[in-house]
């Protein structure tokens, strides 16, 4: 499932955002300093699908060093494969949701509403791994 959401982290990166710029680039619409990161710039559905993935890197850490403290320690318990692929599921859809359709308050509702799913099954398997140490 770490491997899923970088490689959904990497796929927005190099056909969303890499596409984009590259085209603008080989047409002559833009020039290789044309995409600063502290402005915003492109189209509405551009600046999403660069939000998503920032979305995705913000997220990616957490739920990383929760699956390596099971991979290193050992640990497995039981429902964490499960809420990892969940998590993974989550912000497949999230991400989704944000690129496809515009920014309207349903939008962002079923947005936030998929984070919550990841956020909630990260702390359920954090607690699991938790509690999986103190009784081995």
């Amino acid at each position: 499932m770490l491997l899923g959401f970088a490689t959904w982290t990497l796929l927005l990166m190099v056909i969303g955002i890499g596409t984009y710029r590259w085209a603008m680039i080989f047409r002559g619409a833009a020039e290789l300093t044309s995409f600063p990161g502290d402005v915003p710039h492109g189209s509405v559905a551009y600046r999403r699908l660069v939000r998503a993935h920032a979305n995705c890197l913000e997220n990616l850490p957490v739920f990383a060093v929760i699956v390596l403290i099971g991979a290193v320690t050992g640990l497995h318990p039981p429902g964490t494969d499960a809420l990892a692929a969940t998590t993974l599921g989550a912000r497949i859809v999230q991400s989704s949701v944000h690129m496809l359709f515009t920014e309207r308050n349903a939008t962002v509702a079923v947005r936030f509403s998929f984070f919550l799913v990841q956020a909630a099954a990260m702390m359920v398997m954090g607690a699991l791994l938790a509690q999986a140490a103190a009784t081995t």
